[in-house]
């Protein structure tokens, strides 16, 4: 089983006061200020630490992150728009997306009959349908169905392997208003999902994330605490 550090911390400096009424007078006054001390300090600590979560009646500033919720919410929107979503990350994230985009696996897998099937409605529709069906008429454009298809896949990715095809995706991708678009469409989603949290979860989820590191801040102030109750039992002998 785990020992929470401020409790174990708080048990040793109680018990180092104790011991001091069980020890020759020689030490006892050493150990009961080096224990003292450390309890002090300790206990004060982990009370700082309570009051950084928890509402204490009559204790002003205590409750510090459900009070000031509005301003963490506005905090974590800032940082993480400033710091993962800038325009100059957005602008980076496309320019690298953009070299990986191929479209030739899209042109392989789409269907293109109904552009065979606009074409030939255009050629039937027009002055030269009339004669086409002196010669069989739809049956004969439509003999080139398969043939038309390929020759359109062919082109279709010839078109999106070009230079001047990935020049106009870069321009499109890099332009201002898009990568604006981009940001205020993300800017949205996290504030939306911010507006989901309530003051408890926002407290639950600093806690869980610092809470490990605030129990050194009890340890190290009975330790600073002991020493400096060892340096006024020799100083004021």
């Amino acid at each position: 089983m785990k020992i929470d550090k401020s409790i174990l911390t708080n048990l040793v400096a109680f018990l180092i006061v104790v011991s001091s009424f069980f020890v020759s007078q020689t030490i006892s006054k050493h150990l009961f200020n080096t224990g003292f001390y450390a309890l002090s300090g300790a206990i004060t600590n982990w009370i700082a630490v309570y009051m950084l979560f928890e509402k204490v009646p009559l204790l002003y500033g205590s409750g510090v992150i459900e009070l000031n919720f509005e301003v963490f919410k506005k905090s974590i929107k800032d940082m993480v728009m400033e710091q993962f979503f800038s325009q100059k990350s957005i602008q980076n994230f496309l320019e690298t997306e953009e070299m990986k985009i191929d479209l030739s696996g899209v042109i392989e897998n789409v269907d293109m009959n109904k552009a065979f099937d606009a074409l030939k409605s255009t050629i039937m529709e027009s002055k030269f349908g009339g004669m086409i069906g002196m010669f069989g008429g739809e049956s004969v454009v439509e003999s080139f169905r398969e043939q038309f298809l390929d020759k359109l896949r062919v082109s279709l990715a010839s078109i999106v392997r070009s230079n001047s095809f990935h020049e106009e995706i870069k321009k499109h991708l890099n332009s201002s208003s898009l990568q604006r678009d981009l940001i205020n469409s993300i800017e949205i989603i996290v504030i939306n999902r911010l507006n989901e949290l309530t003051p408890k979860m926002v407290k639950d989820l600093i806690k869980t994330l610092i809470n490990e590191h605030l129990g050194w801040l009890v340890v190290w102030g009975g330790v600073f605490g002991g020493i400096i109750g060892l340096i006024v039992s020799f100083v004021s002998i």
